[in-house]
């Protein structure tokens, strides 16, 4: 908790002494940010987690016919897990048994998914990594020589620049073996106005999420925001096909953080960058994997056509 906590304070003062100011989008999910972000999930206008869910329980049964005996299920930013209980099902009706390495940065969302799948199925058996997807990755260099399934659902990707997402995916590559599978699951290029209302809904709770932001420097840092006088903003760049998410200064201010000896000003209109997420055309994703040493294996999308899942493959 103490490395943390200072890699928290470290990040805030970099992107809040920044030009333009930012602040990552791994600090969202805290306990309140991961409660926010579940309920954004359900949103009406939130298509993409019915969307992938459709996918899954679509193709759950055609995925597991892919994978040896002995798979183990990696996940690479599980949350809650509700979406991969329909992959789970499918492996333990093929296989009997399975281990399931869920990696997430919220230990409690770890802990809490993991005692709702073990009371569900008993034959599971769960190595829970509380880390990033970079340390997280690590954990696959235990399992050499064993079949893996990787899953990096929800459109996670999208949080990474192209170029990062080059880079992780290298990274995957050079640590899973031949016959191993990793399932991506990518939101599409769309409209404009599909898309901004999924990440500004009309109840405001993807606004809720943006500001815990704030309200988690207030907690952790001694941070004197007031949320009252900052708004969530979510714009697509059509040319980047990227959502990009700010939180604005509707005025003129300074706001002090206690624990970094900080005063920040801002101008009224300001805004602090919080997150991008990008959108892929199904030709942008067949690129993503021949550089990177992958094969689209298999690719299948909702009835809508809003949101693919793609099943990569190494290229011999």
């Amino acid at each position: 908790m103490g490395r943390e906590r200072d890699d928290f304070a470290r990040d805030v003062r970099v992107g809040l002494t920044s030009a333009p100011k930012r602040l990552a989008c791994r600090y969202f999910y805290d306990d309140e940010g991961s409660r926010l972000f579940d309920e954004i999930c359900d949103l009406p206008e939130y298509y993409l987690t019915r969307a992938e869910r459709e996918v899954l329980s679509s193709h759950a049964i055609e995925l597991a016919s892919m994978t040896a005996p002995g798979v183990v299920l990696v996940e690479l930013g599980s949350g809650s897990a509700v979406k991969t209980r329909l992959i789970i099902e499918a492996l333990l009706a093929r296989h009997g048994v399975l281990r399931y390495v869920p990696v997430d940065v919220s230990r409690s969302a770890l802990d809490d998914s993991a005692k709702a799948l073990l009371a569900r199925y008993p034959e599971l058996e769960i190595e829970m990594v509380a880390a990033e997807y970079g340390d997280g990755l690590q954990h696959l260099r235990g399992y050499a020589g064993q079949p893996k399934l990787v899953l990096w659902l929800g459109s996670n990707i999208g949080n990474l620049t192209r170029e990062e997402a080059i880079a992780f995916l290298n990274d995957v590559r050079s640590l899973v073996s031949a016959g191993d599978r990793l399932l991506i699951g990518v939101d599409l290029r769309k409209e404009r106005a599909v898309l901004e209302r999924a990440y500004d809904d009309e109840r405001g709770v993807t606004a809720a999420f943006n500001l815990n932001l704030l309200t988690r420097i207030n907690r952790e840092l001694g941070g004197h925001f007031d949320l009252a006088h900052f708004r969530h903003r979510a714009v697509y760049d059509e040319d980047q096909g990227r959502i990009e998410m700010y939180l604005v200064s509707d005025r003129s201010q300074i706001v002090t953080i206690d624990a970094l000896g900080l005063e920040v000003p801002f101008a009224a209109g300001e805004m602090i960058h919080t997150e991008n997420s990008y959108k892929y055309s199904p030709e942008e994703i067949d690129a993503l994997a021949a550089a990177t040493g992958f094969v689209v294996d298999h690719r299948w999308l909702d009835s809508g056509r809003r949101f693919s899942a793609n099943v990569l493959t190494t290229i011999a």
